[in-house]
């Protein structure tokens, strides 16, 4: 009796660890994305915490913005990891409240062992992203993005 009641003890015992360890390890994907939202978040809310924590250092960051006189898209900037950090501080001093129904997605678009790519929808327009895996954590080490967005991204 004693046998099968600890054995029925460290059957639960040892079910209840290998359930917490699979909730614990979340996937590649999981990481890439939640990268990206940290991303976006932090440049929607100013937060400079999720920015330092999904972007790397060497970051490097341009885009295209549509004249909305002449139709034409030109090179708009650079971004660099300072100028980042630095924008993002500018939205938390506005302090602003966002508005509804605010443009908001992240796919992840494919992940390997060392690199993955992502889509971010945003007001502003859209991102690709690439990422890199560095000691066991993703951030984002490129960003291309086109805007304003004035179409429903295709599906």
């Amino acid at each position: 009796m004693k046998r099968r009641i600890l054995f029925t003890f460290l059957a639960c015992f040892t079910s209840l660890l290998y359930t917490k360890a699979q909730n614990e390890q979340k996937t590649d994907q999981v990481l890439v994305a939640e990268a990206c939202m940290d991303y976006l978040d932090g440049f929607y809310t100013g937060d400079t915490t999720k920015i330092i924590r999904s972007i790397k250092p060497r970051l490097h960051k341009f885009g295209f913005w549509k004249n909305k006189e002449t139709g034409e898209y030109k090179l708009d900037s650079y971004m660099t990891f300072d100028e980042a950090v630095a924008y993002a501080k500018k939205v938390a001093e506005k302090n602003r409240t966002l508005p509804e129904g605010i443009p908001k997605k992240v796919e992840v678009l494919d992940v390997m062992n060392q690199i993955a790519s992502a889509k971010v929808t945003a007001w502003w327009g859209t991102d690709y992203i690439l990422l890199a895996k560095d000691n066991g954590k993703w951030m984002i080490e490129q960003v291309i993005w086109e805007g304003p967005l004035d179409r429903k991204p295709s599906n």
